[in-house]
């Protein structure tokens, strides 16, 4: 692998765990010593994590890790409904119904992987990659590369709001039903069905993160008043 690549990869989950948090100057000499390599790799890196939206140069100091704000989230989340709607609607109409079958089973056994492992697994990462699976059976299913690779970065936005947004078992319950009843709509071969469950479960995941953010956690800055003029939040009753 390219050194390039390497740093790449390095500094975007850094990025998406929070070890890196927004706002964090990404200093050449800083971190190519951290990664062990030289700068022209770091910047190609740098490059790509901007392309990405993960950084930006700010006022002359250099390239930073950005910042999430609520209207970050609505823009996101305006988009992911788009996408995930299609690919759910197109999954029921492609995908094997026993595969999503199987995966509405373990979403509605899932309360073990959200509340009784909690201590010993704080992150959840089983359940994560329980919904982790979904998504890639969706994508698999939905058999649509242009429309994977969009869900890819929506995804890997998401991942960074997720993390610095309040984790709360309740409302991850919650997720596990609306998994569950997306991919019971799916296993039917429903497709309009499975769009309108998804768009359910991401109408309320957006409440819930834009209520995480007020008071704000690290890292979630306030939307402008100039935005909150020209563009209200009518997308929440």
């Amino acid at each position: 692998m390219r050194a390039s690549d390497r740093a790449y990869r390095a500094l975007r989950e850094d990025i998406v765990a929070g070890r890196l948090v927004p706002g964090t100057v990404l200093g050449e000499v800083e971190q190519s010593q951290r990664l062990g390599i030289s700068r022209t790799p770091l910047r190609e890196a740098l490059s790509r994590l901007t392309a990405d939206g993960l950084a930006a140069a700010h006022n002359g100091r250099g390239v930073v890790v950005t910042s999430i704000s609520p209207e970050t989230v609505t823009d996101l989340f305006e988009l992911r409904q788009a996408l995930e709607c299609k690919a759910a609607a197109l999954a029921a109409t492609r995908g094997v119904p026993e595969v999503f079958a199987g995966l509405r089973r373990e979403f509605e056994n899932a309360a073990d992987l959200i509340v009784q492992d909690s201590e010993a697994d704080p992150s959840r990462s089983g359940y994560y990659a329980l919904v982790a699976r979904l998504d890639e059976a969706i994508d698999s299913a939905a058999a649509n590369a242009y429309l994977t690779q969009a869900l890819a970065n929506v995804r890997l936005h998401l991942a960074r709001v997720r993390r610095l947004a309040k984790d709360n078992p309740r409302r991850l319950l919650a997720t596990a039903g609306e998994h569950a009843t997306i991919a019971d709509a799916i296993a039917a071969g429903d497709p309009a069905l499975a769009s309108a469950a998804t768009s359910v479960h991401l109408h309320k995941s957006l409440e819930h993160f834009l209520a995480a953010a007020d008071p704000q956690p690290a890292g979630i800055t306030e939307r402008s008043t100039a935005k909150q003029t020209t563009r209200p939040r009518k997308d929440i009753p």
